[in-house]
């Protein structure tokens, strides 16, 4: 089966998980960090090179700050307890987004995570925080004008968060919705879609199994015939 060299996952739905079960937010949460972290696992085993989860977008900051609060503490979990994991496998650990608008201390744990794993050669697990894929895209264009000169696509694409990354070559969206959310739009530009009607923490590794069986099932031409 021909694998995709990078996945990218919008994990959504945790919260109506939760509701659903008469279960605070919260809980839903806490079990798609746990999802999270045995679908990456799962892809890297298969052979998937880079995973990329969208864990929050710079919209959802503006939920109520109980739930980004319980959010933020299951982030400083994941990185108190997950880094060394990632060292082990041989996994480097990207974090992308506005990490300005978050908690001083999650900002620089990512960062000692990213610096803790860097030799990682096995593969790439980068984490979606606060990001926005509009913003990023006006932060480059930005940075471009300052430059003072025009740019290629190539060296346009040298300017975002992802430079030196393979475009996600198949991204999930788990939770019903069938939309992109603001999420890597220039990078998914060729990219193939699926989306699963489960929500996020019942989305097993059976059914990451079936995406990329999907995935394998289709001619990608990007344009030619």
């Amino acid at each position: 089966m021909e694998l995709p060299r990078h996945i990218a996952i919008i994990m959504d739905g945790n919260g109506r998980w939760a509701k659903k079960r008469l279960l605070p937010r919260s809980a839903g949460h806490r079990e798609g960090m746990k999802r999270m972290i045995s679908l990456s696992e799962h892809a890297f085993d298969m052979g998937v090179e880079y995973v990329t989860l969208y864990a929050l977008s710079a919209e959802n900051l503006s939920r109520p700050q109980e739930e980004l609060d319980g959010l933020f503490s299951l982030f400083r979990k994941y990185f108190a307890e997950n880094v060394g994991r990632l060292l082990k496998k041989g996994i480097r650990l990207k974090v992308i987004g506005d990490l300005s608008l978050l908690p001083p201390d999650i900002g620089a744990l990512s960062k000692e995570g990213e610096e803790a794993t860097a030799a990682g050669e096995r593969g790439a697990l980068v984490l979606a925080i606060g990001y926005g894929a509009r913003q990023e895209i006006v932060s480059a264009v930005n940075q471009a004008v300052r430059g003072g000169k025009e740019l290629s696509q190539e060296e346009f694409g040298r300017l975002l968060s992802t430079a030196g990354m393979p475009d996600p070559d198949l991204l999930i969206r788990t939770g019903k919705e069938k939309r992109l959310s603001n999420f890597l739009l220039w990078q998914c530009a060729y990219t193939e879609l699926y989306f699963s009607d489960k929500m996020f923490p019942a989305f097993t590794n059976a059914d990451l199994d079936r995406a990329l069986a999907s995935y394998a099932g289709r001619e990608r031409r990007y344009g030619k015939i």
